[in-house]
């Protein structure tokens, strides 16, 4: 009889510009430096899972991790179309973006007014799904077509509902990383 089976990772931890952490598996055999080694201990006596960090010290990506663990689900976004307001399931939302100064998500179902700044809502999206690409504009990864390189200094996305949009200057860098080239 099996009691406990263990399963070791290792991962990279890295701090973007923006402040928010990107954690990345990187295989063993490629030489490249690991920031945490992570340990899954399947145990069927364990009633409850159990997270335990050893460091050394405290750094801002320990600190990120943690609250990344404790934060639990992600918030609600509510949207207003008309008189009416909806809550908006992160799922369905393919972008949002700023436009005569008011900020929109827009779904399958249609655009949506939001009440929040492009910065509120990046706390409140998943960060493994949604990415900034502008000043102006955050997108679903999940959502996305394509990116198509080919043009000098940004990035061309086509979205699956048929939009398109591009990555300002200023954040080709930061989706170079997010798309691992």
């Amino acid at each position: 009889m099996e009691i406990a089976r263990k399963y070791s990772y290792t991962i990279a931890i890295k701090m973007n510009a923006s402040g928010e952490s990107i954690l990345q598996t990187r295989s063993r055999e490629g030489g490249v430096k690991s920031f945490m080694q992570v340990e899954v201990k399947i145990d069927s006596t364990c009633k409850e899972p159990k997270i335990i960090v050893v460091t050394d010290q405290m750094t801002d990506e320990i600190s990120a991790l943690v609250k990344r663990l404790s934060g639990g689900s992600a918030r609600v976004l509510s949207g207003f179309r008309g008189d009416t307001l909806e809550v908006l399931d992160q799922s369905d939302i393919s972008r949002i973006f700023a436009s005569a100064g008011k900020v929109f998500a827009a779904t399958a179902k249609g655009e949506y007014a939001l009440r929040l700044r492009l910065y509120e809502l990046e706390e409140r999206l998943d960060r493994n799904r949604f990415v900034r690409i502008s000043n102006s504009e955050i997108i679903n990864l999940e959502k996305v077509k394509n990116f198509d390189l080919s043009f000098t200094g940004t990035i061309c996305v086509s979205m699956t509902d048929g939009a398109v949009t591009y990555v300002s200057r200023r954040y080709v860098n930061k989706i170079k990383q997010v798309l691992g080239i």
